[in-house]
């Protein structure tokens, strides 16, 4: 079975606007055409391509990330799934932070969890970018998508949606040593360090949640909707789409206070 492998590009969160194709194709004789390699990616491009799109018609401008399906890791999934690719979604997340006309970014999340080394991988660059990052949970944020729902500077969660603690889990053959479940002890604290750094839930309340065995049949876990997730630290707020967007306007305006108080210095230290 062969993979379907849409092409991503670095310029994708920077796409230009359709005025700006216009002109361009003008320039070259009208040769911007589909079928030229060089023509400017549009929004529709972008949005196919990658589920990510950027907007530039509100107060700020933001890119929108989704986050959806299963994270793929090393392995293809079947065609039929619905996946996120981390070889596509890591180049976004350096051309945003490196773009000067993207000043914020909103990740939204409807995920069943997937690979945990591609998971972590995209929520230690979230979590490492500078700028202003909000994560909303809709549907569900589940396994791997919990790192990935706290990764972002603030955290929301809708009333409806839910997300499922549990302990690493492994498909196919494991040897039966100790060491084999010593790796999955170590795998296990990286997540629980990651997520109890990233939010407000104690590492012990964490690992007791996944190791929960009276709620789930034949598993281990626990299942949290939107108001448990908030009341256990796990996640910020509650909210939808507006709540998301105004935190996120308001940590850009903050942003902006601060670098014209600092003159200029993005790194909060006054300039010389």
């Amino acid at each position: 079975m062969e993979e379907n492998k849409p092409q991503s590009s670095f310029a994708a969160p920077f796409a230009s606007s359709p005025e700006e194709t216009a002109v361009q194709a003008d320039s070259n004789g009208g040769q911007a055409a589909s079928g030229d390699s060089a023509a400017p990616k549009t929004q529709l491009d972008q949005l196919t391509e990658t589920g990510s799109v950027t907007t530039h018609n509100g107060r700020h401008s933001l890119h929108c990330l989704t986050i959806i399906g299963q994270i793929e890791g090393h392995y293809v999934l079947p065609d039929n799934n619905k996946t996120t690719k981390y070889e596509h979604v890591i180049p976004q997340l350096v051309a945003i932070e490196e773009s000067p006309e993207i000043e914020g970014l909103l990740i939204l999340l409807n995920t069943v969890g997937g690979d945990i080394e591609a998971g972590l991988a995209i929520a230690e660059l979230i979590a490492g970018m500078k700028k202003p990052t909000v994560s909303l949970v809709l549907g569900g944020g589940h396994s791997i998508g919990v790192p990935l729902a706290v990764a972002a500077k603030r955290s929301f969660i809708a009333p409806t949606a839910t997300m499922t603690l549990h302990p690493v889990r492994m498909n196919g053959l494991v040897l039966g040593v100790p060491q084999a479940f010593s790796y999955f002890e170590r795998m296990q604290e990286r997540i629980t360090g990651f997520v109890s750094g990233n939010s407000h839930m104690p590492p012990e309340r964490f690992t007791q949640l996944c190791l929960n065995n009276d709620e789930l049949v034949m598993d281990m876990g626990t299942v949290l909707d939107g108001e448990d997730a908030v009341r256990e630290g796990l996640i910020d707020e509650l909210g939808s789409l507006s709540d998301a967007i105004a935190a996120l306007y308001a940590m850009i305006d903050e942003n902006r206070a601060k670098t014209a108080e600092t003159g200029g210095n993005p790194d909060g230290q006054p300039a010389e």
